[in-house]
């Protein structure tokens, strides 16, 4: 499968600086996952910014973002 990098990184909202993951989703989900973390995608742009990846804040934040 062609990776869609260029294209991805257009989208990607994680702003962590210089990501070597961003635009690379397959990379990116199999890291975070490794750490019982979600990707920047799953997050508003306010959570996205706090760095804080876990499960647990995503869960805590959901409804309240949800939109």
């Amino acid at each position: 499968m062609e990776c869609r990098k260029d294209k991805n990184s257009k989208y990607c909202p994680c702003t962590w600086p210089n990501c070597e993951k961003k635009g690379i989703c397959c990379e990116c989900i199999k890291y975070h996952r490794e750490r019982g973390e979600l990707p920047a995608c799953y997050f508003s742009k306010e959570l996205e910014k706090t760095y804080d990846r876990s499960i647990e804040n995503f869960i805590k934040n959901y409804r309240k973002y949800k939109k």
